[in-house]
């Protein structure tokens, strides 16, 4: 029986406490999945119920549910090993030193103010984003940006002669059969997500603003999913699926390692890292700025998959960023608990 008492508290605390509207989400544990439904989809302008079935805008989680399993498949199939440099496939991009494997773990460097940014067009934006400078970062730092996935985005549109979103499409989404998860929902299925400046409300239109202008050249954010094709995914993570991914379990493996130098924060490919409180065994996360989050153990065959639209009605919610912390950090100490190292769990 999965008893994540505390996490789970935690999380349903966030709508009680009306941080968020509502939320869907999930523990797994080996074979068994618990799933729930609490609050609801959306506050303004109406309120309406929220259904266990709806889609969420996963932002972030496009760049290693989407992008980087492409990658890996890629890597898989013996055609990049991710020492190529972004100059072999953007010949534009002036810089020798980044490889593909700087894009992976966000320790390229490149960084740089892009000036009325979401008034340029796909090719003025695409232009500028290809432009932008490696700074004293490379290597010595990790600076989580989009550009890095766009980039690696338009390194897939070489390889396969298509935009990134249908290359994810036809490399991932329709192998795995995930019939919920794309980049076209139907809006009424989805939850609203932000209230733009001219005060249209976005639902199943994709929050990020880089993602609205690039459209299917995005290799950032953009893809919408339910919880159920979400603990599907994770299941193939946590290696209890085979029938998801096109992908063998020894690639999937490998991402529950660093892929970084020891000098600066751990990533594995596409994933930030997190590190299990007692033996420090890697675990995979990664968050979504709309309020969506996954974390997933591979060695306890544990994992807790969280969607939200944090960022409804208001874009901004600082409380919540701090609320996540505190429900992954109680996932974790629980998660000892559950897999029979201490006698109790670790109160907070």
């Amino acid at each position: 029986m999965i008893e994540f008492f505390k996490t789970q508290h935690l999380i349903e605390e966030m709508v009680s406490e009306r941080i968020v509207p509502g939320v869907n989400y999930a523990f797994i544990k080996e074979k068994q999945v618990f799933s729930s439904t609490v609050g609801f989809a959306s506050l303004m302008p109406d309120v309406k119920q929220l259904s266990p079935f709806a889609l969420y805008d996963l932002a972030s989680l496009t760049k290693v549910l989407g992008t980087t399993n492409v990658f890996l498949k890629l890597k898989e199939n013996g055609k990049l090993n991710f020492t190529e440099p972004l100059k072999q496939f953007i010949p534009e991009f002036k810089d020798e030193r980044v490889r593909l494997s700087h894009l992976l773990t966000h320790t390229s460097g490149i960084r740089g103010w892009i000036p009325n940014r979401d008034q340029l067009s796909v090719s003025e934006l695409l232009k500028a984003i290809i432009s932008l400078p490696v700074t004293d970062e490379f290597e010595t730092k990790m600076r989580y940006a989009d550009t890095n996935f766009i980039l690696l985005g338009l390194v897939l549109e070489k390889i396969y002669g298509l935009p990134v979103q249908d290359v994810i499409t036809k490399e991932i989404i329709l192998p795995a059969q995930l019939k919920e998860t794309t980049f076209h929902p139907n809006p009424t299925d989805c939850v609203p997500t932000a209230f733009t400046e001219d005060g249209d409300l976005l639902q199943g239109v994709v929050h990020d603003p880089k993602a609205r202008v690039l459209g299917k050249y995005c290799g950032s954010a953009g893809l919408f999913a339910n919880l159920e094709d979400l603990i599907k995914m994770t299941q193939a993570y946590l290696g209890l699926r085979d029938d998801v991914f096109p992908l063998k379990q020894d690639t999937l493996a490998s991402l529950f390692q660093i892929k970084t130098t020891k000098k600066v924060h751990p990533r594995s490919w596409g994933w930030d890292l997190r590190f299990d409180p007692m033996d420090q065994h890697p675990l995979i996360f990664h968050t979504g700025f709309t309020g969506t989050f996954i974390l997933i153990d591979r060695l306890n065959q544990t994992a807790m998959i969280v969607l939200t639209n944090r960022i409804h009605p208001s874009g901004h919610n600082q409380v919540f960023l701090a609320m996540r912390e505190k429900i992954v950090n109680t996932f974790l100490k629980e998660n000892i608990y559950k897999n029979g190292c201490l006698s109790n769990p670790v109160d907070e």
